[in-house]
């Protein structure tokens, strides 16, 4: 399989899309409810709530580490913006859903403080983002290896 990039560089905000043949609650469940959100990125446990604090399992990463999100807002099912730390920096995203006519459209957004590292970062939110279509498609999961190093230069390509 050979993904194609669709992520864009706009200063320092890294954004995706998806489109689905879903309506827009059906969406939202599958970037909030625990069960659906294990199925292609990792359960989550905590009190979820804008302000609070939950754990999310990265069950796609090697040794499918836990790690702490917060949720900075919780607007259903509209949008939903989360942030979180590592030794990496400071992650803090948007996820933005709109519906017409049955068609709802994610646009995520990561709000990188520079983009050095956007040749990394990008392959790895085009293989989440797959991952989601897969599982609301009862589909198999795709494979890291063919994001990255492959998508690597359209995402350095527009710094």
């Amino acid at each position: 399989m050979s993904p194609t990039p669709t992520g864009r560089l706009f200063g320092n905000d890294l954004v995706l899309t998806r489109t689905f043949r879903a309506p827009i609650d059906d969406v939202w469940a599958s970037l909030t409810d625990p069960v659906r959100t294990a199925r292609w990125f990792g359960p989550w446990e905590g009190d979820a709530a804008p302000g609070r604090t939950i754990k999310v399992q990265m069950v796609q990463e090697e040794g499918k580490p836990w790690m702490d999100m917060t949720i900075d807002a919780c607007e259903p099912p509209r949008r939903l913006a989360l942030s979180a730390g590592d030794e990496h920096g400071r992650w803090l995203m948007d996820l933005e859903l709109a519906e017409t006519a049955g068609v709802t459209e994610l646009r995520f957004t990561q709000h990188l403080t520079g983009t050095e590292g956007v040749g990394e970062v990008g392959p790895g939110w085009e293989f989440y983002l797959d991952a989601l279509v897969a599982s609301r498609d009862d589909q198999p999961m795709p494979d890291f290896n063919d994001y990255y190093p492959a998508m690597k230069e359209h995402f350095e390509a527009q710094r």
